[in-house]
């Protein structure tokens, strides 16, 4: 039985070819200045202390919140510092909010996660999550631009086994995972323990498809995005039933649940 490529490996040799496709579609980075725009919108600055990134990649979200301290499970160079969402260095209660961009589903422990999260935010302090969606758009075509699977028929383990060690994660991909949970109430029992939901957003993201993400075919052009933005408005009357992206906010409440 092959054995499973390390997460450390997997998910690095991910980025740096992310990188390569990044820097040939201008589109693509309009398209993600976009989402991190939307993600700024959602911290208000009200709770003091450092915005943290988990899993940031290739560093992008620097360009719309420069002062966001953008780690991941390896040094890049264009990394702040080296960080295991499992075992996060930061201490109790000093971080202001944490985001997490197509990395929620890569979590085969989603609950352990956000416990560790939960430990280091402040009271009112916000976790802020964009992942996939599965609305038409995003159950129909992201099975044909993007090696992940949906997941949509296995179990989401909340929590790891006994003996279980955050450096033992191996690669795991379920792009369904955050819609079944927040959208389908999955596990909501869990989620409401010790969070708050303040905003779960189904977010068509047409334009972001014919951009065929990363690795995907471009379809988006000046001659196509104008009445795909368009199609796109009328489609957002019911993202729910369209949505291809997925913005969630969770946050620690002020007082002890």
């Amino acid at each position: 039985m092959t054995q499973p490529t390390p997460l450390i490996d997997q998910h690095n040799l991910e980025i740096h070819d992310n990188l390569v496709h990044w820097n040939r579609k201008p589109v693509l980075q309009q398209i993600y200045r976009e989402f991190y725009l939307q993600i700024a919108r959602e911290l208000d600055g009200r709770v003091p202390g450092p915005v943290v990134e988990c899993g940031s990649g290739i560093g992008n979200l620097k360009s719309v919140m420069p002062d966001a301290i953008a780690t991941d499970l390896f040094p890049n160079p264009w990394l702040d510092q080296t960080e295991n969402v499992y075992a996060l260095s930061f201490a109790t209660t000093s971080v202001s909010s944490v985001i997490l961009f197509d990395v929620f589903h890569h979590l085969e422990y989603p609950g352990a996660a956000l416990q560790e999260i939960h430990r280091v935010l402040r009271p009112g302090g916000r976790l802020v999550l964009f992942e996939p969606g599965l609305g038409f758009l995003g159950r129909t075509a992201l099975p044909l631009f993007h090696h992940e699977s949906l997941g949509l028929g296995q179990e989401i383990a909340w929590t790891p086994p006994g003996g279980w060690h955050p450096n033992e994660a191996k690669y795991y991909a379920a792009q369904g995972n955050a819609w079944r949970i927040f959208m389908r109430g999955e596990h909501k029992e869990d989620i409401l323990t010790c969070w708050a939901i303040k905003t779960c957003r189904p977010i068509v993201g047409l334009r972001w498809m014919m951009t065929g993400g990363f690795r995907g075919p471009l379809l988006a052009n000046r001659f196509t995005l104008p009445p795909a933005q368009f199609l796109e408005k009328l489609m957002s009357l019911t993202p729910q039933w369209f949505a291809a992206r997925l913005l969630v906010v969770l946050e620690k409440p002020t007082e002890s649940r």
